[in-house]
């Protein structure tokens, strides 16, 4: 490059406006997506990973390529109990990750993993556009965070020993439940409770760390959990177990794009909640033969038993959740209007 030219580009950075530089960076820079969860192809694999390298195509065909992605599956780029803070500091541009992992930072967002007050994908889907939807939006807006898709999925339950259906089928073990409030309601039924993210899980179980676990069906495929479990209660019929997993973007980083590329970013994570819904679905059915095939002990749980561990709920977790600020008692009364 001459002098004359340097100079020229140099000149016109110096006398660049800030929000056209802002412009700038928005059509040029990769967007950072992290999650935890096994990394795959985008036709192939853990159907959170296929869900964000789709979401990253489309966006980018929409935007004509002015939105690039970086993704990190595996806590490849940070830690998974790093990764809401990141959102909220604008140091990470995406995650998918479960949101009550954050409530020790953010008490509402517990409500994602409340046992017993989400027992259905249909009731799961309504929160969205539900007061308890907008409510949890606005909070999270208010803490630096736009949820792009919502995600919810059933869980189940991997034990080393017998199968956990019953809340009396817990006394004495050591379990992890996926949150604080299911941790209250095993406690409760005489469980010593285990706390770590999902990746964690297997090597727990491996070492006798741990006797059973609490997570989502695709959790119990993608961490290969049957290798070290001789039971599986799916929740493909019945389940007290609904995790609110979605997809989110910073506000610092969305503020930053364009009207276009943030109108792209919405609606190509809207359209990605069907795809969402029905691989959670397909997982809650193939995790119960992925298990039968390694020779474990398959169970469903039916309506009672899941009321069971509900009533258990509705007077410990549900109360402790109601406690904490007016916020989440409000939350968990516009949530219990979709029971």
């Amino acid at each position: 490059m001459s002098l004359v030219s340097r100079r020229s580009v140099l000149g016109a950075l110096a006398t660049t406006p800030f929000w056209s530089m802002s412009s700038v960076w928005a059509q040029s820079s990769a967007l950072k997506i992290s999650h935890q969860f096994p990394g795959g192809t985008i036709s192939e694999g853990d159907f959170r990973d296929r869900l964000v390298r789709i979401f990253a195509a489309e966006v980018g065909k929409r935007t004509k390529g002015s939105l690039k992605f970086d993704i990190y599956p595996g806590s490849s780029l940070m830690k998974t109990n790093s990764q809401f803070s990141a959102l909220r500091k604008g140091a990470l541009d995406f995650s998918l990750v479960p949101l009550n992992y954050a409530g020790g930072e953010v008490p509402e967002v517990s409500i994602g993993l409340m046992p017993g007050l989400v027992t259905s994908y249909e009731q799961g889907a309504a929160w969205k556009n539900a007061e308890v939807g907008k409510e949890l939006s606005r909070i999270l807006l208010e803490k630096g965070v736009i949820i792009v898709s919502w995600i919810w999925q059933a869980g189940g339950v991997a034990s080393r020993g017998k199968p956990i259906v019953d809340p009396s089928d817990v006394k004495g073990l050591k379990v992890r439940g996926g949150s604080r409030e299911m941790d209250l309601i095993l406690k409760e039924a005489g469980a010593a409770v285990v706390t770590m993210p999902s990746d964690d899980i297997y090597a727990a179980m491996q070492t006798g760390a741990m006797d059973a676990a609490m997570t989502s069906s695709t959790s119990l495929i993608s961490f290969r959990l049957d290798e070290v479990s001789k039971s599986l209660t799916t929740g493909r019929d019945k389940a007290y177990w609904y995790m609110l997993e979605p997809l989110m973007i910073s506000k610092a980083t969305y503020d930053r794009l364009t009207k276009e590329q943030q109108a792209a970013v919405m609606a190509v994570g809207a359209d990605m909640e069907k795809f969402a819904l029905n691989s959670a679905r397909l997982d809650d059915s193939a995790v119960a033969a992925f298990y039968q095939k390694a020779g474990a002990k398959v169970v469903d749980m039916n309506a009672a038993t899941v009321k069971k561990w509900q009533d258990i709920a509705r007077n410990t977790a549900w109360k402790d959740y109601a406690s904490k600020n007016d916020n989440c008692a409000k939350l968990l009364k516009l949530a219990e209007k979709l029971l």
